[in-house]
C-alpha cells in the first residue's frame, strides 16, 4: 500500500509529461485528481482486492474526494505547474510506482481511460455511479461498494477497447486540422 501523496505525485508527473508533449493538455486540478484517485482505488480493489492507498474516499457534493488532498490543495485549482512545480522527489515517487508492475498497470490503465477527461466530466460520471449515489454526503464510500460496483470493469481486455469520449474530444480539439485535411 502506498501513501496517497505518492499516488498523487504519479498523477502530477504523468500530467506534466503530457503537457510537455501536447500543449492542448490541461493542467491537473485538485478536483480531477480526487476523481482519478477514486478510480485508482476502485481499480486496485477490483483487481487485487486491496487498497492502493490507505486514505478513505468520501462522498462530497462534487463527487468522491480524499480529504487530505483537498486540505493540501484547497486554495489551488491547478496542482502541477501553478504553485506546486514538479520536484525531483515527485519524479522519484513516479519512478517507484512505475517500477511496481501491478501498481503501474493499474495507474496506467486508469489514466488511459479517465486521465484525458475533464474534471467536470469525471464529476458528472461519478454522480451516476452507485458508490457515490448510495453513500450519504460527507460519509466514507466503502471499499465493498467500490469493489462490488467496479468488479470486472477494469479487466485488461476491456481497457484495450476504444474510449469514444476521448476520440470525440481529440476530434473536437483538432477540428480545424481535420477540416483542413478533409479538403486536401
Amino acid at each position: 500500500m502506498y501513501d496517497v501523496f505518492k499516488i498523487l505525485n504519479w498523477l502530477r508527473v504523468k500530467n506534466y509529461e503530457d503537457m510537455q508533449d501536447n500543449p492542448n493538455v490541461e493542467e491537473l486540478t485538485q478536483m480531477k485528481a480526487m476523481k482519478l484517485l477514486y478510480y485508482i482505488q476502485a481499480a486496485s480493489l477490483s483487481i487485487t482486492g486491496r487498497r492502493m492507498f490507505d486514505n478513505d474516499i468520501v462522498a462530497w457534493k462534487y463527487g468522491p474526494a480524499v480529504a487530505v488532498i483537498h486540505e493540501m490543495y484547497k486554495h489551488c485549482r491547478g496542482i502541477v505547474n501553478s504553485n506546486y512545480p514538479i520536484t525531483s522527489e515527485d519524479k522519484t515517487d513516479y519512478d517507484e510506482l512505475q517500477n511496481d508492475k501491478e501498481s503501474s498497470d493499474i495507474l496506467e490503465g486508469v489514466y488511459s481511460v479517465y486521465g484525458y477527461k475533464s474534471a467536470y466530466d469525471l464529476m458528472r460520471q461519478t454522480h451516476t455511479e452507485d458508490p457515490w449515489l448510495n453513500t450519504e454526503q460527507s460519509h466514507v464510500i466503502s471499499d465493498d461498494a467500490m469493489k462490488e460496483f467496479f468488479d470486472g470493469s477494469f479487466d485488461s481486455k476491456k481497457s484495450d477497447s476504444v474510449d469514444t469520449d476521448t476520440l470525440h474530444r481529440l476530434f473536437d480539439e483538432n477540428k480545424d486540422v481535420m477540416d483542413w485535411l478533409k479538403d486536401k
